[in-house]
């Protein structure tokens, strides 16, 4: 008898399993409920990077630093109320996380298409750093949809989960290993950097100090990022930074990464294979790149009837 009661428990366990996964993501969630949404969306996304490009890299990075603070839920986008303490003004946020704008209008647009509240804030996160990284020449992959949103968001979870320019590779694992991220996806996901710009004070302390720079290179970045001062002045992660290319990683071999936490992924360890297989294959790269981006897509996820579709971004229902 009791093998048989452990049994139908096995059952019943398999039974309740698959119902509660009946609620994954999807790539076609939107098909019957809105299939205006995704195109509406791509369109918003063109019509800012048209007018600036540097946009693009902009909401690859909302996505980024949504995910990586407990999970993809659209708790960044969250303002500061007196019971919400908003992740914009993290450290990790404060003073260069943008974007905020073209996320309203995209809300506002979806909303208007879709004749109800249907597409989540954490989904147009989702979509709009895929549409960006297209548009500006990267390749698309199928982006899983279905989350919904926070209700809540903590400045404190972000300055202790968003990776930073002055971490060390180890640092850096453990940080994408707190997000279900491993070493092939930190250095796939890595390369974002093809694209944006960073501020001066992420950079300083490696063109003056660090001694795994190409001189040449450091010359050049001082030009723009005095010894003293300066801190928000803007520099390229790589040369070509409205272009979704491999052009990251060619640097990186070239010892002429920007922020310490991109160099040190080419420095003698066990990163250095992939970077160099990067630099020089690119189709290998847009493909470990969308398939990251997919598993960063399903950290923590809102599903089914947790959390609330916003019908404003920057607050809760």
């Amino acid at each position: 008898m009791a093998d048989r009661n452990s049994f139908f428990y096995f059952l019943l366990v398999i039974v309740l399993a698959s119902v509660a996964s009946s609620d994954a993501l999807s790539t076609n969630f939107y098909q019957k409920v809105c299939p205006k949404a995704l195109p509406t969306i791509k369109k918003v996304v063109t019509d800012a990077l048209n007018r600036e490009p540097r946009m693009g890299a902009s909401l690859l990075r909302l996505h980024f630093h949504d995910c990586f603070v407990n999970g993809c839920d659209g708790s960044l986008l969250l303002d500061d109320t007196s019971t919400i303490d908003g992740e914009k003004t993290a450290l990790g946020n404060i003073n260069s996380a943008r974007g905020f704008e073209v996320v309203d209008k995209i809300k506002s647009e979806v909303n208007k298409v879709c004749g109800t509240q249907v597409v989540s804030c954490a989904d147009i996160l989702a979509v709009a750093a895929r549409d960006s990284v297209v548009q500006l020449g990267g390749q698309t992959w199928k982006v899983e949809l279905g989350r919904r949103d926070s209700t809540t968001a903590s400045r404190t979870a972000a300055n202790n989960a968003l990776p930073a320019p002055f971490m060390d590779l180890k640092a850096l694992k453990d940080n994408f290993l707190n997000a279900g991220l491993d070493e092939t996806d930190l250095v796939a996901l890595s390369g974002g950097h093809a694209i944006g710009f960073s501020q001066c004070s992420n950079f300083k302390n490696r063109i003056y100090n660090e001694s795994n720079i190409d001189p040449k290179f450091a010359q050049n970045r001082k030009l723009t990022c005095p010894r003293t001062g300066g801190d928000t002045r803007l520099a390229p992660l790589d040369p070509t930074a409205a272009k979704f290319d491999t052009l990251y990683f060619k640097n990186l071999v070239k010892k002429r990464g920007l922020l310490h936490s991109d160099q040190v992924l080419f420095n003698g360890a066990s990163t250095d294979a992939l970077v160099k297989k990067y630099s020089t294959n690119a189709g290998a790269f847009a493909a470990a790149f969308g398939k990251s981006m997919i598993k960063m897509g399903r950290n923590k996820p809102l599903e089914g009837n947790s959390g609330q579709i916003r019908v404003n971004c920057r607050r809760i229902n």
